[in-house]
This record gives structure tokens, C-alpha cells and sequence, in this order.
């Protein structure tokens, strides 16, 4: 697998994305833009990275926080008012998510990786909802995937939702971060819309079950219900891409 840095800018600060794919591969795939979970860009989103890239896609790994968040050990305090301070500010959201997405499928295009007909997005928790929001603005995914997903709603209530391409949302019947409430409110919403969109709810299953690393409290891993979205993650995109 390779791991290619791509450095960019917005509105006075610098960021840094990263595009993994493999390259033992030849021919253009489609590319998978991604939102990774509050961590940012680092050792463990990497991880998640190159196994969705596999031997399928090449994966654009967007940088939310800035260059180096990733490498810096933060606290959970210090973890959620990184991504509260991206959430709540929905211009950043959308503007810092595009910047990134332009210039990493930029890149890719550059190294011959991409087929740039066939776009999709994946985010994982917080990142989903930043990947959700980009979305709603009409960004030109022909499908979108969240896994566990933090604030699955608009931040302004009642923003138009002009999701073009179709909507997988994998999810815990447990999840105490983002509870079912918050995922009838999304199917409502993409319903009005009238999006192409499924849930998949794993019984019993809480927050964080494809991040090998979460193992306490409202957060946890489960290494067969990560195994399991991926799998309907490929599904999904070979139905769609």
C-alpha cells in the first residue's frame, strides 16, 4: 500500500490529506473520499484507510484539523473540542471538506489513480457528519457511507438536503453517543428528500465498532461487526460506483 501526502490550504491555514491506495494495482479505480473519525489524520485512520482502499479504490483521507493534529496525543476533553470547534462552525465544515476534496482528487488525477466519474464519500463517526453535511450542500458523491456516525443531523435545522448520491448509514441499536432518535430524525430527513438511502443497526452493538483502538465505555470495538461494514460498505459501492 502507499500513502501519498497532500499538502493544501485554506483560509490562512495549513492542511494535510493523504491518498492510500495500492500501488501493486494498475488502471484507474474509483475513489473513496473520507472523513476520518476526531483523530484526524494519523497511525490509526491510516489503518482504516488502507483497508478500504484494499486492491478497489484509492482513498482520499481529508485533514479537518490542520497539519500534525494527528501526531499530537490528545485527552478526550481535548479530542472533543477539536471536533466540536469544526462542527459547530458548519462554513468551515463544508468549505475546509471541499478545499480537501479538490485538491486530493487533484493529486490522484495528477498520479493517473482515478476514474473522477466515480466519486464516493465514507466518514466515520464525527466524520460522518462532517461527510454528511458536505454532502447535503449537493457535492458530486455518487454514494455515502457512515459507519457509527457522530451528529448525523444538520447543524442548521431545516438546511435544504440536496444529497445526490445514495446513503448507507451503519449503526449501533446501542450507540449512546448518537442514540436511535438521532438516526429516525436522518432517515426523515433523507425520506423528504428522497434519497436512495439504507441502515444497517446492529443489535446491541455501541459507538466505535470499526475503531480497533476504542475499547471503554460508550465506545467499542467489535472486530465481526467491522468485518460485517465492510463488507456492505463493497456491496454498496459495487451496486453504485
Amino acid at each position: 500500500m502507499a500513502e501519498k501526502r497532500v499538502p493544501y490550504q485554506f483560509d490562512g491555514r495549513q492542511f494535510e490529506g493523504m491518498i492510500v491506495y495500492d500501488d501493486g494495482m494498475t488502471g484507474k479505480r474509483p475513489a473513496i473520499f473520507m472523513q476520518p473519525d476526531w483523530k484526524g489524520v494519523c497511525a490509526d485512520t491510516i489503518g482504516q484507510a488502507r483497508t478500504v482502499a484494499g486492491r478497489d479504490y484509492v482513498v482520499l483521507m481529508a485533514d479537518m484539523f490542520g497539519v500534525g493534529y494527528g501526531q499530537r496525543l490528545k485527552t478526550q476533553e481535548q479530542l472533543r473540542a477539536g471536533m466540536l470547534a469544526v462542527h459547530k462552525d458548519l462554513p468551515f465544515t463544508i468549505a475546509c471538506g471541499s478545499t480537501a476534496n479538490d485538491a486530493l482528487l487533484a493529486e490522484a488525477q495528477k498520479l493517473g489513480l482515478i476514474d473522477a466519474r466515480w466519486i464516493a464519500a465514507i466518514g466515520y463517526c464525527a466524520g460522518g457528519g462532517f461527510a454528511l453535511e458536505q454532502a447535503r450542500t449537493g457535492a458530486d458523491f455518487k454514494a455515502v457511507v457512515v459507519f457509527h456516525v457522530t451528529n448525523p443531523n444538520p447543524v442548521k435545522a431545516g438546511a435544504p438536503c440536496n444529497i445526490k448520491g445514495r446513503v448507507l448509514a451503519i449503526h449501533g441499536s446501542a450507540d449512546p453517543v448518537t442514540p436511535k432518535p438521532m438516526m429516525d430524525a436522518l432517515e426523515e430527513e433523507l425520506t423528504k428528500a428522497r434519497v436512495d438511502w439504507q441502515v444497517m443497526m446492529f443489535g446491541a452493538a455501541v459507538h466505535s465498532f470499526c475503531d480497533p483502538t476504542a475499547n471503554a465505555g460508550p465506545t467499542r470495538y467489535d472486530e465481526k461487526l467491522c468485518r460485517k461494514s465492510y463488507m456492505l460498505m463493497r456491496d454498496f459501492f459495487a451496486e453504485t460506483l
